[in-house]
């Protein structure tokens, strides 16, 4: 994806920091007390322009929610979208979703949502691909023992490939679908690229996989 540069991107960022939380490196461990409440924290890594996390964060205010996205000429638009909705329980995130660890505890986190990464067909850039077990073993670091991933992509071969994985990492598949808009799911929010592929009537794939207490 070619990114459009938007020099003034970083301005506005930081002139809005009660939706793109600043140093978040601060907020490790404290992330209840900056939301105010004691309500369950889902994250969505890679959030691209917010349509999703937006979403969500409406349909379920009882929940907290972080937007992570590195591209800063990506995020402003999920900052437009959150001014405009001025949701108490959503902040977005302009960091590197490679380093979770840095911004929160174990246990702090107790969902992650995967929408529509990058699939890196390619077999040597397997490690890159955001359910890899490398990346599994990071998420594990700040869920509780029964954290889940909620999982959505157009793309077979990485569907295929993040079912083996969360497999072999010996976590609990709780829900796969292979054919999401006519499996009659309830309550789906639509991902901008979501939207997109399937008006082009490509098939969208959904899995929940649930991480298994250490022995």
């Amino acid at each position: 994806m070619r990114l459009r540069n938007k020099p003034w991107a970083r301005e506005k960022i930081n002139a809005y920091p009660q939706y793109i939380t600043p140093q978040p490196e601060g907020a490790k461990g404290r992330w209840n007390e900056i939301f105010g409440n004691d309500n369950p924290i889902h994250i969505e890594v890679g959030t691209g322009k917010g349509q999703f996390v937006t979403g969500m964060a409406k349909q379920n205010p009882h929940i907290n929610y972080i937007g992570i996205e590195m591209y800063e000429s990506v995020i402003i638009t999920a900052l437009d979208r959150l001014i405009e909705a001025d949701l108490p329980n959503l902040k977005l995130l302009d960091v590197d979703g490679a380093e979770l660890i840095n911004y929160f505890e174990k246990g702090e986190v107790s969902r992650v949502y995967l929408n529509f990464s990058d699939p890196w067909p390619k077999t040597r850039h397997a490690k890159r691909r955001l359910t890899y077990k490398t990346f599994l073993s990071l998420y594990e670091s700040i869920m509780p023992d029964e954290g889940e991933i909620h999982f959505k992509t157009d793309n077979q071969g990485l569907f295929e490939f993040s079912l083996k994985s969360f497999s072999e990492y010996g976590m609990l598949l709780n829900f796969v679908s292979l054919d999401l808009h006519n499996s009659g799911y309830e309550g789906n929010v639509m991902t901008e690229y979501e939207e997109k592929f399937s008006a082009k009537g490509q098939r969208i794939y959904r899995s929940e996989a649930k991480f298994q207490p250490r022995t």
